[in-house]
């Protein structure tokens, strides 16, 4: 509840005076590699650099992943790099993160990057469709945490071939839910009206314990139930 404001429960709008305090208290502003990182993306790909996570996101991608104790992890959207650094920062030794894009020439920024943070061994880029990596990985349920952040239209698709493979507990992150608020518009997007079919796929799953976060451009949290928590 807001200070002061007892009818109604709502997120504390944030000033850029705010969100600057924000990063700095939590410790969440991008250190030099991932600030450089982010000033590389804007100049080589300035028309997509929004592509990139928040820095408050890729340090709660860090934190998730130590949190947990994570060991296998799986990216969908790797862009030029920034989220999977902070995925693989998280990881303990012998942690290994499987990262899925359909660009070359972007993920190579990505992999001067990986390589400078001393990271790159512990990341395998599989370039081409993220669908035919997900159906190539074993079947049964091996992995610890995995992060959806690509093409809008593609995330039930994503989502589906993803929680049959992740531990009971496992956590499945889902980026851009709220979608710059588009979501609720009466006449959305063709990707805001994906992710509002993607959000309501999501909703009615039994599989997962399920939150959703105004952290940047929303961010959906799922937790896997073990089959003893799934309703019949």
């Amino acid at each position: 509840m807001l200070r002061n404001d007892t009818l109604t429960h709502r997120t504390l709008p944030v000033t850029s005076e705010l969100y600057g305090y924000l990063l700095a208290q939590g410790r969440m502003t991008s250190d030099p590699l991932l600030a450089e990182l982010i000033e590389r993306t804007q100049q080589v790909v300035p028309e997509q650099a929004h592509m990139s996570v928040a820095p408050e996101e890729g340090a709660l991608l860090t934190f998730l992943v130590r949190l947990l104790g994570a060991v296998q992890l799986v990216e969908i959207g790797t862009f030029t790099g920034y989220s999977s650094l902070c995925l693989a920062r998280g990881l303990p030794p012998g942690g290994s993160l499987i990262t899925c894009d359909v660009s070359a020439d972007w993920t190579e920024l990505a992999r001067e990057f990986w390589i400078r943070d001393g990271v790159a061994d512990r990341i395998e880029l599989r370039l081409g469709p993220a669908l035919d990596t997900l159906r190539a990985l074993p079947a049964e349920p091996h992995l610890d945490l995995a992060f959806i952040d690509a093409n809008k239209p593609g995330y039930i698709g994503y989502w589906e071939e993803l929680v049959p493979r992740m531990r009971p507990g496992a956590l499945l992150l889902v980026d851009n839910t709220l979608f710059n608020g588009e979501v609720i518009d009466e006449h959305p997007g063709e990707k805001a009206a994906a992710i509002r079919a993607f959000n309501e796929h999501a909703r009615q799953d039994d599989r997962v314990d399920l939150v959703m976060l105004p952290v940047a451009d929303g961010l959906t949290m799922a937790r896997c139930r073990p089959l003893e928590e799934i309703p019949a």
